[in-house]
Order: structure tokens, then C-alpha cells, then sequence
């Protein structure tokens, strides 16, 4: 029963750190404070994915090409087809059970999105020019590994092998706590995809609006702001990155009556049902379907 609690305890310490902390930090939400130890640039978290990684397939990659189809590389996570408009291969028959497996071990996805295995496998990079860029990732690997599964547990004298356990156990319920807030926020029913053309020329205001259509949110009040990081409103979260995230609750107000004015579907709802959206997609698109015939968001739409 203690053991149990302990590991409760640290998973929940580690998803505090990782989402409420950690994401936001790196995204420059408290660089305003001149807190070294708060800084955007240099911060790095527990997690075996580096944190340079991350300012870039997340804070500059996804941010800026949100859920566009060839450019957002967090779209499926080069593992999973979610949407109609990805191209269906086998592979994807798969894909409910590996969704489960990346789930288990999600921070392991995360810290190798950057290194595109894909391009090495087909032959488009050299195998040293993936060990130089892989190089900085095996160390953070390499160090949180001592830590969680050698260090504190030989530490812990007689008491090593339920300490590893409870290592193991914290972050699996960190990854999966992680990845169902994350593709909660992206891969609704509601949330959209969107092709390379619709960047060409886009404006601010077409800026805004993809954000919209691609992201999702969720109601649960105080409780799950914190443990979600304020991803709760994801929504928020792609309008302003840099605006510190317990500001949301109080934006979200104005955002969705901003979107009740001009007929825009804000889209939120609880996490069962957010959530199980996201696992009909998982199922549904893991065989052949169909795109729609005509894309779902015009340039007009942002003027209008």
C-alpha cells in the first residue's frame, strides 16, 4: 500500500514537473522573471528527451505549422494516421496497438521525433550523420537512466528493487497522463488538418484561425488545469505560447466569445469524451477512409 502510494506520489510530482512546469518554462512563459533556473532557453526537464529537441520540433515546428499535413511532424507522430487526408498503408492496420505502446512510452517518442529515423531507414542520411545528431539525445537518455533505474534506487540500500519499480511505475503514468492530454488537445473529432498551400501567404488572422480549427480543449476546472499544465486550453495555449499558462482560464472567456461572434466552433469538452474521440480515430483511420472532397479552410474564412 505504501509502495503504491510513493509511486502515485512521484508520478504525479513527475507530471507536474513535465506539464506545468517544464512545457511551459521552455516556452518562455516566466523568462519575465530574470530567474535563471526559469529561462526558456536554457531550462531542461525529466524527461529522456533533450530539451533543445523539443524548442525545436515543438516550440518552432508545431507552433508555427500547426496540425499542416508535411510540416507538423507531431501529426500521427510519424507512427499513427489519425486523419482521413494521411495517406493509408498497411503499416496502420497496426496502429491501436501500437498506440498503446507509444503511450507506455511516450517520452521515448518524444526524445526521438527530432532524429528522423525514417529518413536513415530510406537511405536519405547517413548512419554518421544520425550518430551525430543523435549524440546529445543518447546522453540524456544515458543520464536519466542512471538516475531513475540505478542511482535513487542503490540509494535506497535493501530498498532497491521497489524504488526501481516505483521509478518505472511514476513514469509510465507520467507518459500515459502525457500523451492523452496531448492528442486530446489535437485529434478530436472537431480538430482539422490542413495542406502546405494553406501557409503560402497566410495572413495573421488565417493564422489564428488554424489554430482554432487544429486544437482542442477541456473542461474539468482548477484541477485539471494544474495537471494538464493549462493544456487544458489548448486552444489558448496556440494563440499565445508565451503567455503564462494559468492565464488561460481567464482568456478563454474572451476567446470563445470572440468565436461565438463570428460563428466559430470553439471545441471542448470533458476528457472522457474528448478522449474517446481520439480513440475512434485511432481505430477508424487505422484502415482505408476517405478525405473530404474540398479543404475545410479558405483563406476568406479569416477575413470575413
Amino acid at each position: 500500500m505504501l509502495w503504491a502510494l510513493g509511486a502515485l506520489s512521484l508520478g504525479l510530482g513527475k507530471i507536474l514537473e513535465n506539464m506545468e512546469l517544464g512545457h511551459n518554462v521552455i516556452h518562455g512563459q516566466y523568462d519575465w522573471l530574470g530567474d535563471p533556473q526559469l529561462n526558456g532557453k536554457s531550462y531542461d526537464w525529466d524527461i529522456v528527451g533533450t530539451a533543445d529537441n523539443w524548442r525545436y520540433t515543438h516550440n518552432f515546428r508545431h507552433h508555427t505549422y500547426t496540425n499542416v499535413r508535411g510540416l507538423d511532424d507531431d501529426i500521427g507522430y510519424g507512427l499513427l494516421r489519425i486523419f482521413p487526408e494521411q495517406k493509408w498503408k498497411p503499416f496502420y492496420l497496426a496502429q491501436p496497438v501500437i498506440a498503446v505502446v507509444f503511450a507506455l512510452l511516450f517520452q521515448w517518442g518524444i526524445a526521438i521525433q527530432n532524429l528522423k529515423l525514417g529518413r536513415w531507414w530510406h537511405g536519405k542520411m547517413s548512419s554518421r550523420q544520425l550518430r551525430v545528431a543523435s549524440a546529445p539525445v543518447v546522453r540524456k537518455m544515458g543520464r536519466q537512466l542512471a538516475k531513475d533505474y540505478v542511482i535513487y534506487p542503490a540509494l535506497a540500500g535493501p530498498f532497491f528493487l521497489p524504488v526501481l519499480l516505483g521509478n518505472l511505475v511514476a513514469n509510465g503514468l507520467r507518459n500515459v497522463w502525457t500523451y492523452v492530454i496531448i492528442f486530446c488537445g489535437h485529434f478530436t473529432a472537431n480538430a482539422e488538418t490542413f495542406p502546405k498551400e494553406c501557409v503560402k501567404n497566410e495572413s495573421r488572422g488565417h493564422w489564428y484561425l488554424r489554430q482554432l480549427r487544429g486544437s482542442s480543449n477541456l473542461r474539468g476546472g482548477f484541477l485539471m488545469n494544474v495537471m494538464s499544465g493549462n493544456l487544458s486550453h489548448q486552444i489558448e495555449h496556440h494563440f499565445f505560447p508565451d503567455v503564462p499558462a494559468n492565464r488561460y482560464a481567464e482568456m478563454a472567456k474572451e476567446v470563445r466569445a470572440i468565436c461565438a461572434r463570428y460563428g466559430q466552433h470553439y471545441n471542448t469538452g470533458t476528457l472522457l469524451t474528448q478522449f474517446g474521440q481520439v480513440c475512434w480515430r485511432i481505430v477508424r483511420h487505422a484502415f482505408p477512409s476517405r478525405p473530404p472532397k474540398f479543404a475545410p479552410l479558405r483563406h476568406a474564412d479569416a477575413t470575413a
